[in-house]
């Protein structure tokens, strides 16, 4: 539960002695606590980033070796799509296929995964891809991104079938790894840029200050404090919204980055993000007051980010408008919007389920990707393109959202 700050700026929570505990890796509660004790209070985009990504003891940095349970899959804090069923990898790869035909069948066709988790994606995709007769999986090269040694190593693990063909895997750290304009293929993330640290920042006395967080008395508080960056003021500014008092929300600058570095390594092909998100209409509307930031430890979510530090994922829901508009600006045009299971009913995957047995596990797997009261709607699908005119795709023929969609008035940020 969130605590609305008092007239110190400093959050009531403080003042509830019960819940004054911070919890999680020791190593990781030092390194931020001595940060914040050299130049005061940081940002919590700040604090994410060293809970999530500091280098030893991050979230999605440190060995699991040692935990009593795993941080992906059905029996860790949360769970992804490829580790339901593999029927979202055999979307894709048919969905590459596709694309491939309308960029000429380019030698290589690159397939590069930004943020591969576990690797079950990659390994579902190009199980998928070679099974199938024809030239295109032997032009096909499939590029990691990890910024995690970990993860790295566990990608292996799931992709070992593959490692002997030679040419077809490598791995880089961050989109730095790729030349500008070195992709002819397709670039896509999944449940990537939810875990991007975010920005968070409140309506008080009408204006709109950013929160912060400190130490006091050995354990971590809010604070709030003037905008940090004048990126997030632009930001903010263009977004022109009256939110009321006590409003807060999140700000993904980082996602913005991100789809820049990504348009420029593109040279020809498409992008796809498949994420949890919104609209900026939506995501910014009066009725969400208390914004999307969540935590998860064992697939229970709560929204106190000072407990399990390290522990614990955080996330926050995307704006998939702004992350379009950025893309925009680079050259890469919005091909469709639509949800995950529109996307997998265009790819034929009422093929693929009719080929399961009815009741059984992988059947209900299955389904379970296509609710509509769950990931099926939930999860949306931002597909875009470059160097190639009005081209039409298999995963955007049903569609509940249009491209349209993304250009709102309020949607326009950081066009201009």
């Amino acid at each position: 539960m969130e605590f609305p700050a008092d007239a110190t700026g400093y959050s009531a929570k403080e003042n509830e002695e019960e819940l004054l505990v911070t919890t999680g890796h020791p190593e990781l509660i030092a390194a931020i606590s001595s940060e914040i004790a050299r130049i005061g209070p940081i940002p919590f985009v700040r604090f994410m980033e060293l809970a999530l990504y500091h280098p030893q003891f991050g979230y999605y940095m440190r060995d699991p070796v040692g935990m009593d349970h795993e941080r992906i899959g059905w029996s860790g804090d949360f769970y992804t799509s490829s580790d339901v069923h593999p029927i979202l990898g055999c979307a894709i790869a048919a969905q590459a296929r596709q694309m491939d035909e309308l960029l000429g069948c380019p030698t290589p066709f690159t397939i590069v995964e930004m943020g591969a988790g576990k690797g079950l994606l990659a390994r579902d995709c190009l199980a998928a891809i070679h099974a199938q007769q024809g030239d295109f999986a032997s032009r096909v090269r499939y590029v990691l991104i990890e910024r995690s040694s970990v993860m790295r190593e566990r990608q292996r693990q799931s992709l070992a079938h593959w490692l002997s063909k030679p040419g077809l895997l490598t791995w880089v750290e961050d989109l730095g790894g790729l030349v500008p304009q070195s992709v002819t293929g397709l670039l896509y993330s999944n449940e990537l840029i939810d875990a991007f640290p975010v920005h968070r920042i409140q309506v008080t006395d009408g204006q709109t200050e950013e929160l912060c967080v400190d130490v006091r008395d050995g354990v971590f508080v809010s604070c709030l404090k003037p905008l940090s960056t004048s990126a997030l003021d632009r930001y903010l500014h263009q977004l022109d919204r009256a939110w009321p008092e006590g409003y807060r929300t999140e700000v993904n600058i980082q996602a913005l980055d991100w789809m820049e570095q990504v348009a420029r390594r593109m040279d020809r092909g498409f992008v796809v993000t498949i994420d949890y998100g919104h609209t900026a209409q939506d995501l910014y509307g009066p009725e969400r007051k208390d914004g999307t930031f969540l935590c998860y430890f064992r697939q229970q979510a709560n929204d106190d980010p000072f407990i399990r530090i390290g522990e614990q994922d955080m996330t926050a829901h995307v704006d998939f408008s702004n992350l379009s508009a950025a893309g925009e600006k680079q050259g890469l045009h919005v091909t469709g919007f639509t949800n995950q299971m529109s996307f997998l009913m265009g790819l034929g995957v009422e093929e693929m389920i009719g080929a399961l047995k009815p009741e059984s596990p992988e059947f209900h797997a299955a389904i379970h990707l296509l609710k509509p009261n769950g990931m099926g709607s939930t999860f949306k699908v931002l597909i875009q393109h470059k160097g190639i005119s009005h081209p039409e795709l298999d995963g955007l023929r049903f569609k509940p959202f249009f491209g349209s969609a993304l250009a709102q008035k309020e949607s326009n940020v950081l066009t201009s």
